[in-house]
């Protein structure tokens, strides 16, 4: 009998609260990590989908476990990670937080002309330190510029197997576009350009090289 894959995908950003009203966040939308779901439980994945606050149909097929902070997404993942054959960090993380939430909307008059911000724990780095073997880790790297310099940088630095170095310096793909423009970099050096596609074909590409 045939095992059943687990793959574990994240997806969406998150929110770091400042009060009850305002938070800080991304323009991610969650397309790409959704696809990626759609795609590995098209495969016959056991596919679960940790989400953070997105405007997206749930795939069919896949658990869905909703979060909104940095610390919420990096808990969900670490419940799931060991028994993951194949993980994909698709979301945009929240690199800070507000070094305090305050429980009452704060008063435009009372707002405070800077916020002091500390660093969220590095979500892709803690999984990859507690990794077993033959666990495949894929990570995404969001750029604006030098898009294959940063994402190998990133790739090499979190000691991952696989990188979508993902070029979000245009509106016409990326965060809230239906398309990505993606090349893949692998730890044994490989550079494949994906292309700009939609993010369903990127999804298909992606699982096609990380698992084949």
């Amino acid at each position: 009998m045939t095992t059943q894959i687990r793959c574990l995908i994240s997806a969406g950003p998150t929110r770091e609260w400042i009060d009850p009203v305002r938070f800080i966040s991304n323009p991610s939308s969650g397309k790409m990590g959704y696809a990626l779901a759609e795609e590995a439980v098209s495969r016959g994945f056991e596919v679960y989908l940790v989400s953070g606050p997105v405007s997206l149909q749930p795939p069919t097929g896949a658990e869905v476990i909703k979060v909104e902070s940095a610390q919420e997404m990096q808990e969900a993942m670490f419940r799931l990670f060991d028994q993951a054959s194949l993980v994909i960090m698709a979301a945009a993380v929240s690199d800070h937080r507000p070094s305090h939430c305050s429980r009452q909307k704060i008063k435009k008059s009372d707002f405070p002309n800077s916020l002091e911000l500390v660093p969220n724990n590095d979500v892709v780095a803690s999984l990859v330190g507690g990794r077993r073997p033959g666990q495949t880790i894929v990570g995404f790297a969001a750029e604006t510029e030098n898009l294959l310099e940063h994402a190998r940088q990133k790739l090499e630095a979190k000691d991952l197997d696989w990188i979508a170095a993902n070029d979000v310096s245009s509106d016409e793909h990326g965060f809230q576009s239906d398309f990505n423009d993606v090349t893949l970099l692998s730890k044994s050096e490989e550079t494949i350009p994906l292309g700009r596609k939609s993010k369903s074909e990127i999804a298909k590409k992606i699982l096609d090289y990380v698992w084949p």
